[in-house]
């Protein structure tokens, strides 16, 4: 009789996930990367930075870029609404740390997900990144888009619209 094992893919993406809806999807974050969920706040706009990048914000002396995850997924623009918020993770990139807000519609809950509730991203093709999901989380009828925040921001350069200081 073949023994089960769990996989180390697996094993590594199970854990706690901050979740969170975009429109009608609900994505999840690893939990140990969210600094602070923060309402929304008046943001400067950045110079000639692109489109989703919508600016930074002064949070308690540190200065923070702001990014609108819907407009980094090619989603319609929404209204700010009360539910509104900025979730503050922790990106690491080049082997440094940047804190990045992310603007999403509204935060649902904390997960714990079973590493055995998550499958592998389906492939879609070239056309469609599918790098920057960690994994599909099955919640009962329900399913969470697991993101790898490090790989959705991976082309932005944080460190050039904010400096350390």
């Amino acid at each position: 009789m073949k023994k089960t094992t769990i996989t180390d893919k697996t094993r590594v993406r199970e854990g706690k996930y901050l979740t969170f809806k975009l429109g009608r999807e609900e994505y999840g974050i690893e939990i140990l990367k969210v600094r602070e969920i923060i309402g929304y706040m008046s943001i400067t706009a950045v110079p000639q930075a692109p489109e989703y990048i919508k600016g930074v914000i002064n949070l308690r002396g540190q200065v923070i870029p702001v990014l609108d995850l819907r407009s980094r997924f090619g989603m319609e623009s929404a209204d700010v609404t009360e539910q509104t918020c900025i979730i503050v993770a922790e990106v690491s990139q080049q082997g440094r740390q940047f804190n990045a807000g992310l603007i999403v519609d509204q935060v649902q809950e904390v997960l714990d997900i079973d590493g055995d509730h998550i499958e592998d991203a389906p492939q879609f093709g070239n056309d469609v990144q599918t790098d920057i999901i960690l994994g599909i989380g099955k919640i009962g009828d329900s399913i969470k888009i697991l993101l790898d925040i490090d790989k959705v921001l991976g082309h932005v350069r944080i460190g050039d619209i904010v400096q350390d200081g």
